[in-house]
């Protein structure tokens, strides 16, 4: 159990009691104190006055115990304080600090063989410049400390927003799905409307002959039973009767027996059905040479769901800071390196009056604004305040008969050429030659809020003759 130091504190000497003693006020004081100021001959309680009955007042055994206690602590402590004070080996002080060891040492240690050939400084000297190293170590460990934080805030932050980005991919796969399903669904309700449709045909054109058939069963059931009747009429009657029934008998003509084309054409239904139906599929599917990687797009740019065309925002996004991403400009590069071969896309300008359109090396900087040069790793066109400039050192000024509303970017990486073209009529714009040591990046930027969309191109399936 503790008690407050001034509970336990004589009020006459402000120290700790020593042999205590307890007056009926219930005030204590250490017995020599007391002692000492009823000497004058007043015996009265130092604190409240009171008049004290007795001469020899009661010992207050509890106090004195815990006060023997507490001075016995100070004592203990005071002796390990001068035994930290002093070196173990040789009981002396230490008064040096060894500047190659690290540790405080005595001056017979700095005479014995370990520390003889050691630099040392006086003790509170060290103490300075150790305390000045420790105060630059808790500085940078400080520093490391906030440093830690902020990753950690980043990396939660990144953790909900891989949530929201799985959420999002999720709805976009099961929308786009949801549209081949629609596509799939109504081409089996179209086929199978086709089956049954030539089946009603099939089934109709049966049941008519089989009608005529019948008709000619009966007919021929008549006639037979006509002549059997004949034949049993008088001589005379069957002569006079011979001609009418063998007209008869000869108007009666079969119909054909060609069963040809009546059966469902199943081959025609069936044959190569899944390569058939993935034809129609392709009436309805786009696809895009190129798309963009949202994780490289600038906070201020918004893709769309499907990543074919940017805009810009004043509002920007609320991303993780990832050094993929273009921190200080408004660009973006495209998903896939380009690291060999020809390649090319067609991206839509419309009223987009302030863009960049090109190739970027993949080792180009992301967290700091630089020209888009080729001696930077880039290679592109750029329209802004109605000119068309190709991006050299220093941008050249390009004539052009109107301004392109779509621009065409083909990279012959082996060749090592970057070329632009007016789509409307195939026109060439600008071609830049360089040697590519690097992948490149489908590259763009814009700071408008109309959108550069990048043109999807039909998909061709061509099969080969064996």
């Amino acid at each position: 159990m503790s008690f407050p130091e001034e509970d336990l504190t004589c009020p006459v000497c402000c120290d700790i009691f020593t042999d205590p003693v307890l007056l009926p006020c219930s005030h204590s004081f250490c017995r020599g104190c007391l002692k000492h100021c009823w000497d004058t001959g007043i015996r009265e309680c130092p604190v409240c006055r009171k008049k004290a009955t007795k001469y020899n007042p009661t010992s207050n055994l509890a106090l004195k115990n815990v006060c023997e206690a507490v001075v016995q602590v100070r004592r203990q402590s005071s002796v390990e304080l001068e035994d930290k004070m002093n070196c173990i080996l040789h009981g002396e002080k230490l008064k040096l600090f060894c500047l190659v060891d690290k540790q405080p040492i005595c001056v017979v240690c700095q005479s014995s063989k370990l520390h003889k050939t050691h630099d040392c400084s006086p003790i509170q000297e060290a103490l300075l410049d150790c305390k000045d190293e420790l105060a630059l170590s808790l500085k940078s460990l400080q520093e490391k400390l906030d440093s830690l934080r902020r990753i950690n805030m980043a990396s939660t932050n990144t953790l909900k927003y891989i949530k929201g980005q799985t959420l999002a991919t999720q709805k976009m796969i099961k929308s786009q799905f949801e549209q081949l399903h629609q596509v799939l669904y109504h081409e089996e309700s179209a086929r199978l409307a086709a089956v049954k449709k030539e089946e009603e045909e099939k089934t109709a054109g049966m049941k008519e002959k089989i009608r005529e058939i019948s008709a000619e069963v009966t007919c021929l059931t008549e006639t037979i039973a006509l002549i059997q009747e004949q034949l049993k009429e008088d001589d005379m009657v069957l002569l006079k009767n011979f001609k009418d029934t063998q007209l008869r008998c000869k108007d009666i003509v079969l119909g054909s027996d060609n069963m040809s084309g009546l059966l469902i054409d199943v081959t025609k239904h069936l044959s190569n059905l899944k390569y058939r139906v993935w034809e129609k599929i392709l009436d309805h599917v786009d696809y895009t040479p190129i798309t963009l990687d949202p994780n490289t797009a600038h906070p201020c740019l918004i893709l769309s769901d499907d990543l074919t065309s940017l805009h810009y925002s004043k509002q920007p996004n609320a991303c993780p800071d990832n050094p993929e991403r273009f921190h200080l400009s408004a660009e973006v590069v495209g998903m896939t390196a380009l690291g060999s071969g020809s390649h090319h896309w067609v991206v839509e300008t419309g009223s987009n009056h302030d863009w960049l359109l090109g190739v970027a090396s993949m080792s180009v900087p992301r967290n700091t604004e630089i020209s888009a040069r080729p001696e930077n790793g880039f290679w592109t066109l750029c329209f802004r305040d109605g000119g068309l400039r190709a991006m050299t050192s220093p941008p050249t000024l390009l004539t052009v008969s109107r301004t392109p509303k779509q621009v065409k970017v083909q990279l012959d990486y082996n060749k090592g050429t970057v070329s632009f073209f007016d789509v409307t009529d195939n026109t060439l714009i600008y071609t830049f030659t360089q040697s590519f040591t690097k992948p490149l990046f489908p590259y763009f930027y814009t700071q408008s809020s109309h959108p550069l969309r990048i043109i999807p191109e039909r998909v061709l399936v061509t099969r080969l003759r064996q």
